[in-house]
């Protein structure tokens, strides 16, 4: 198993910020500053072509640690943030600006290579959580939950598809080709969200990635508004969901 190396620790308004590396891939744990002892861990998937420390993943973060007393981590996907580029990631990279420019849908593309980083990313994740609970003030037996929408539920579905340990997820805005199977056998409690409007995914994709699920309590939030247009407050209602289902820190 790999072990967890700090390589940075600092703190900012009560939140505690510890860069690592796992297996050489490059993480961020956020924690309260106060160091309130045991507390659930909630994992988060950043979107395609952004990295870790992404203000969607911060924001997300201190609603979970300034407002419920969480640990949240996530990791640098394959081929971003402090991640090199391979020869196949500017292939798809480059295909995908060529798609948007000619007008031709994204949706192929990005189903495509969101598929081939999922596979070198859940074993990461899952390498990761392992050595996440070997903390003190995480453990083996916490709660643990799962927060990503766009590429984090491309890496996020097949990864708690394969982990017991999660207890709740909150995924959203993707195409259900790869990920209807997977998805299907995820049984946790799951909140998703969806961009009625969304110029990339259609509402009947979306629909059928919700239905897909085999979790007998799952929520769907649906939105007005284009494929970046999601509302801030719906990270609000992710954080409130985690934590019904995740309960408070211990002591």
């Amino acid at each position: 198993m790999h072990s967890l190396q700090f390589t940075a620790d600092s703190a900012t308004n009560g939140m505690r910020e510890r860069d690592f590396t796992v297996g050489g891939v490059p993480g961020v744990l956020w924690s309260p500053a106060s160091g309130t002892g045991r507390a659930p861990l909630v994992l988060l998937g950043h979107g395609g072509g952004n990295h870790k420390k992404h203000p969607a993943m911060s924001g997300r973060a201190r609603l979970l640690v300034e407002g419920h007393g969480y640990h949240v981590a996530v990791l640098d996907a394959p081929g971003h943030g402090d991640r090199p580029r391979t020869a196949h990631d500017e292939a798809e990279i480059a295909e995908l600006f060529r798609a948007r420019a000619a007008g031709e849908p994204e949706g192929p593309i990005v189903v495509r290579y969101n598929d081939h980083l999922a596979e070198l990313a859940v074993p990461e994740y899952r390498a990761a959580l392992d050595a996440l609970q070997q903390l003190p003030e995480i453990g083996t037996d916490g709660p643990v939950g799962y927060f990503g929408i766009n590429m984090g539920t491309a890496i996020g579905i097949p990864f708690v598809a394969a982990e017991p340990r999660i207890t709740a997820a909150v995924f959203g805005q993707h195409w259900p080709d790869v990920l209807a199977e997977p998805a299907g056998r995820i049984t946790i409690p799951v909140e998703f969200d969806l961009q009625w409007d969304d110029e990339h995914i259609s509402r009947e994709d979306g629909l059928a990635l919700f239905d897909a699920f085999a979790s007998t309590e799952k929520s769907l939030h649906v939105n007005a508004g284009r494929h970046k247009e999601l509302p801030r407050f719906e990270a609000d209602s992710a954080a409130r969901f985690l934590a019904r289902h995740l309960g408070r820190p211990a002591g």
